[in-house]
């Protein structure tokens, strides 16, 4: 990725904080029939090695698993994304020498992808998945309310993904190589937006 030093992210903090709040990932990697990629909810074990671990579940059926990789493996996390209009900088009134530009944050975080068939391990990932994602429902569904013969014909249709993290790569660009006037009115301008996906990447202009 592509990463100017005014975008860079190093902050582990909010490299973990960005992998957290997506909510879909997308798996790569390198085979020797090419490229392949998969969209899939992971989740983050910090503690586990230098830049944490990641934890997954791609369906059986999917051939990406059984490719060799070639390489690191790359998983890709997106925040909060908004288009730029031109038309809020203040420096557009003063010469008019300004063009749209899409802020947004992403993490890749890239390491060993290490699939596995462990029934055990299968449940603890999908438990916790499904932990995560139903937090804060008021009456949250758990893996434990669906039969038990029933769960463990489920998990013979999926293989489990361990990626420990080698290294993370972090880009902020929230209109950071813009003047202050710049960026008062971009984050003014996605703060009255309709949508809230903008307003969310307004919030993370900075003042």
């Amino acid at each position: 990725m592509y990463v100017p030093p005014a975008f860079r992210e190093d902050d582990l903090a909010a490299l973990h904080g960005t992998i957290r709040e997506a909510r879909l990932a997308t798996l790569v990697t390198a085979t020797s029939e090419g490229l392949a990629a998969t969209p899939l909810p992971l989740f983050l074990v910090p503690g586990e090695g230098p830049h944490g671990t990641l934890y997954g579940h791609l369906a059986r059926a999917n051939p990406q698993w059984k490719l060799p990789p070639a390489g690191e493996a790359m998983a890709v996390f997106m925040g909060p994304d908004a288009y730029v209009s031109p038309s809020w900088y203040a420096s557009k009134r003063e010469h008019g020498k300004v063009v749209p530009t899409w802020n947004y944050v992403a993490v890749h975080a890239y390491g060993p992808a290490e699939f596995f068939e462990d029934a055990e391990r299968l449940l603890e990932v999908v438990t916790r998945l499904t932990e995560q994602r139903e937090a804060g429902r008021a009456e949250p569904w758990a893996v434990s309310d669906a039969p038990y013969a029933f769960i463990r014909a489920q998990l013979r249709g999926i293989v489990g993904l361990r990626l420990p993290i080698a290294r993370l790569e972090g880009k902020r660009k929230m209109s950071q190589n813009r003047s202050a006037e710049d960026r008062a009115g971009v984050a003014a301008g996605l703060l009255a937006s309709e949508q809230a996906a903008d307003r969310a990447a307004g919030a993370l202009i900075p003042r």
